[in-house]
């Protein structure tokens, strides 16, 4: 299985734990404007991962995963503040930050191989 589509199988499944996540703030927290965020980040690493793969040159397949990237770092911060703000629990958080920031690791390392060939 290629880097790529560990990316892609990855960011897919992270949406959709966010998607959930927003559901679960918007009905049973009561939350709006965070869960809108994070939901816009959150889905938007995987669709620019998605978006790289058919880029039309090198400079567009790493502009689309920079994007990607922007993306993982802003939804790293609102869980980070979800948390803090106490709408999730320590645990519920630390799942999907770990998941967060594993992405932003293959995102980097596949980002630092395409700026090298």
């Amino acid at each position: 299985m290629s880097q790529n589509s560990i990316l892609l199988d990855k960011s897919l499944k992270f949406a959709v734990r966010i998607v959930k996540l927003y559901q679960y703030l918007s009905k049973e927290k009561k939350e709006t404007i965070i869960s809108k965020q994070i939901v816009r980040s959150g889905t938007s690493i995987g669709a620019n991962a998605n978006e790289a793969v058919y880029g039309v040159s090198k400079a567009d397949f790493i502009a689309k995963l920079q994007i990607s990237l922007k993306e993982t770092a802003e939804t790293e911060y609102w869980l980070r503040l979800l948390v803090m703000s106490e709408y999730l629990t320590e645990s519920e958080g630390e799942s999907l930050l770990t998941d967060c920031i594993e992405i932003k690791k293959i995102l980097t390392a596949t980002l630092n191989t395409a700026k090298s060939k």
